[in-house]
């Protein structure tokens, strides 16, 4: 074996590979080769590492190759960022398992598709240089968009084609999102979570589902159903929406109300822009008029509209007549959407059983919320 290893680094983690699939740690004559030759790691073929290194973590008994590549020290050599989490505690006055442990679970909870494993395997890196400490506990704010920018590094050392490396990229931005889902969310806030989720989808939602590992009665059960409950509103609005057109019936009225045009051509054109921008995504799917006669302004979709007109559109959020009027004594059209599920709307970026943070817009002073 010494022999391999010496011709060969990257033998040390095809060993591993076989650990992840048979589950039976090697001699501890072959531990302490590993330990002796574990630097000349960061010199191997980026490729075979990387095809090395997912055979591992594609095993079923994947935490037990990962405490061995920790135990032989070859985790510092390849992922100094995880094993930066191994004693990191998460949470002060309550026994708990630390970054690491609960980071291995996760893996082997992951499914078996590779770039989901991997994105696994480093969704929590930036915790490390995140976490601070409050008389209310352990907290990591903004950790899942520093792990991402962390993982452009780790990258480096494996052959990822672009897509690959943007996918893993997005999944460890993402993997808090679905905490903040409820049933208060609106269709409209389903639905742009669906669009800016994308492809990315499916493994984004088995990555939430794996990265619960909570142990309190009932927690488990509850999280998993909220997920669920996610993916099965998508489902429905998705349905819902393939059988509906994408704007709303009098959108066009309300385009030659705002702009004072007859009815002609144009309104015709107009839509068909409307239409385009929500198949491209640009826009939602069957919003209130005032929405699309905004953007229309805003856009300059309209020729020879006097500035001080289409300014008024803009500032009333495409709202006229009596319901400019009700909306400006109600206050200025800002275009906040407190049910946007956007990145950063999350107070804190911790909790090692998902739980929801509180929302930047809730009553801090509210005795019902977790702090």
């Amino acid at each position: 074996m010494r022999g391999l290893v010496e011709a060969d680094p990257v033998v040390l983690i095809e060993i591993a590979g076989v650990i992840a699939t048979e589950g039976r740690p090697p001699s501890e004559n072959v531990t302490r080769i590993a330990q002796d030759h574990a630097a000349r790691l960061i010199e191997a073929d980026k490729a075979r590492l990387r095809a090395a290194v997912e055979q591992a973590i594609l095993g079923r008994d994947v935490d037990a190759a990962l405490e061995w590549l920790r135990q032989t020290g070859i985790l510092s050599v390849l992922f100094p960022e995880l094993a930066a989490t191994v004693d990191l505690v998460q949470e002060t006055g309550r026994q708990h398992k630390d970054v690491w442990d609960h980071t291995k679970q996760v893996v082997r909870q992951t499914v078996g598709r590779p770039l989901v494993r991997w994105a696994a395997l480093l969704h929590d890196i930036g915790k490390v240089p995140t976490r601070t400490f409050t008389p209310e506990g352990v907290h990591f704010h903004g950790h899942a968009e520093v792990g991402a920018r962390m993982f452009d590094k780790v990258s480096n050392r494996f052959a990822f084609s672009r897509d690959e490396r943007q996918t893993i990229r997005f999944l460890v931005k993402h993997h808090l999102r679905t905490n903040q889902y409820s049933d208060q969310w609106t269709d409209s806030a389903v639905r742009r979570f669906h669009r800016e989720m994308g492809a990315h989808m499916t493994d984004l939602l088995d990555l939430s589902r794996a990265d619960i590992t909570s142990k309190r009665p009932g927690r488990r059960k509850q999280l998993l159903e909220q997920i669920s409950a996610l993916s099965e509103r998508v489902e429905r609005l998705v349905a819902a929406d393939a059988k509906l057109p994408p704007l709303p019936g009098g959108v066009g009225n309300a385009i030659m109300t705002a702009f004072e045009l007859a009815p002609s051509r144009l309104i015709g054109d107009l839509k068909r822009k409307l239409e385009a921008q929500i198949e491209s995504g640009e826009l939602e799917a069957r919003r209130e008029d005032a929405y699309y006669v905004a953007y229309i302004a805003r856009h300059d979709l309209v020729p020879d509209i006097a500035p001080e007109k289409k300014a008024a559109i803009i500032e009333a959020g495409g709202l006229v007549g009596d319901d400019a009027l009700v909306a400006d004594l109600e206050g200025p059209h800002k275009g906040i959407d407190r049910d946007d599920p956007s990145p950063g709307v999350l107070a804190c970026g911790h909790d090692p059983d998902n739980d929801p943070c509180v929302h930047r817009d809730a009553d801090p002073d509210d005795p019902n919320l977790r702090r």
